[in-house]
């Protein structure tokens, strides 16, 4: 969703209020759908962390119909057949190949691709080729021209195709930008911006004795060994390495809330700590946004080494104010500058509240201020939350859209836009150097 379009449904007021904005936006109509109380049929590509995930979203939400699911290996496919059909009294048919699948079913309305990045590009462009609508998880692909392919071969169809960046479809994302952002303008004149998502060191992953996937077979999609299959994110083949697979997050945050692409990005990382890895374990990354109050720096880490550092978040700065947002709301918060005009407004509007600071304040001579330290900031959070599983608001809206009751809060040519600066972040840390980018590189 572009910050123009998303100013444009910003009447509402209060946080109550929000949610019945988005509820709005959500009928703007795309295209001819299926009514309503029509269920649509789905199938589920790609069954391992990120494909079970999400089907617990599907397991929840109304007006569809889980039909086929297909995954090369028989022991995350024999499994997910035995929790449907135990949970759900659910019978799925299942598929080895989505090719296989494609042929065999002719009644999909939508298919879930949640495989390994590489074989993105080359399922969601046969999906879409066969008239199928398709919610991709992020990154798009391991690469540029697969990501561009995805956009061009969505515009040729006309069919729907949403990347799987959740946050553009939750309500306290939306809250926050619409109404903190756009509208209260909190943070005066934004003048920098931070994200990270550590994780601490982990042994690779594994898999049971004598559930291996037999050497031709993995060598037909694209796989060395068993290794590689369970471990894909960390070779330059198959997946973007942690920029892509935690990065991703966070930076598409900040394309989004800038609502301009980055104008230059510099980075460092290196293999320092797995020798079995291609891609890197940390990397620190710069960015340098061209907004039009000003240039903004944001800055972006991702640590596989240590858990250290507060979570996963990400935080706007400005002169005025700051904003640390977070899907975990427990690291959410929102600082007023003590120069900054009063904002009982918003919390009369209920934008706002007042929250009790974390830390204890100095008695009187205990602790002596530097001079040049500025005053404690006042601190407040948000009134809105949601609870619903962290995927299913984005699910929903590309149901609805398919339904023709709402857009896409991530289509694919927009999500294009975001993973390309992700993407250049890899390139930065190979270069060792700054790199300029060109505006027209943005656009699929």
């Amino acid at each position: 969703m572009t910050r123009r379009r998303f100013m444009k449904i910003s009447t509402a007021a209060g946080a109550g209020a929000i949610l019945t904005s988005m509820n709005t936006l959500k009928a703007e109509v795309v295209q001819a759908g299926k009514s309503a109380n029509d269920r649509l049929q789905i199938a589920l590509i790609g069954l391992g962390m990120e494909g079970r995930v999400l089907l617990e979203s599907l397991q929840v939400i109304k007006g569809i119909q889980l039909v086929a699911i297909c995954d090369i290996w028989d022991y995350p496919r024999k499994y997910v057949q035995r929790k449907l059909k135990n949970e759900s009294n659910l019978d799925v048919r299942t598929y080895v190949n989505y090719e296989d699948l494609l042929a065999g079913e002719k009644g999909l309305d939508a298919v879930i691709v949640a495989t390994p990045d590489f074989w993105h590009a080359p399922i969601t462009n046969a999906c879409l080729k066969a008239g199928i609508n398709v919610y991709c998880e992020k990154m798009m692909s391991n690469t540029v021209e697969g990501a561009r392919s995805m956009v061009q071969t969505m515009k040729e169809t006309g069919k729907l195709l949403q990347i799987g960046h959740q946050r553009r479809s939750n309500p306290r994302y939306l809250f926050a930008l619409n109404r903190l952002m756009n509208e209260a303008k909190i943070c005066g004149r934004i003048t920098a911006a931070q994200a990270q998502w550590n994780r601490a060191a982990s042994p690779d992953l594994g898999w049971p004795k004598g559930k291996e996937i037999p050497d031709d077979i993995l060598k037909k999609y694209g796989y060395a060994d068993m290794h590689q299959f369970r471990n894909w994110r960390w070779f330059k083949a198959l997946g973007g390495g942690p920029l892509s697979d935690l990065g991703a997050h966070q930076i598409d945050i900040f394309n989004w809330w800038f609502g301009v692409h980055p104008r230059a990005v510099m980075a460092a990382g290196g293999v320092d700590y797995y020798p079995n890895h291609e891609w890197f374990d940390n990397a620190m990354v710069v960015y340098e946004y061209p907004l039009a109050t000003g240039v903004v720096r944001a800055f972006y880490q991702v640590q596989t080494t240590t858990s250290a550092g507060g979570g996963y978040w990400e935080y706007f700065m400005g002169d005025q104010g700051s904003l640390k947002m977070s899907e975990d709301p427990r690291l959410s918060a929102i600082w007023r500058e003590p120069n900054a005009p009063s904002w009982d407004n918003l919390i009369s509007k209920n934008y706002i509240r007042p929250q009790e600071p974390t830390y204890a304040a100095p008695k009187a001579d205990d602790a002596k201020v530097d001079a040049r330290e500025t005053p404690a900031a006042a601190v407040f959070d948000m009134p809105v939350s949601f609870n619903k599983k962290i995927h299913q608001p984005h699910l929903e809206n590309f149901f609805d859209s398919i339904r023709g009751k709402a857009k896409l809060n991530c289509p694919a040519d927009e999500a294009f836009s975001s993973e390309y600066a992700i993407m250049m972040a890899n390139e930065a840390v190979s270069a060792r150097r700054m790199l300029d980018l060109d505006p027209k590189d943005f656009v699929a």
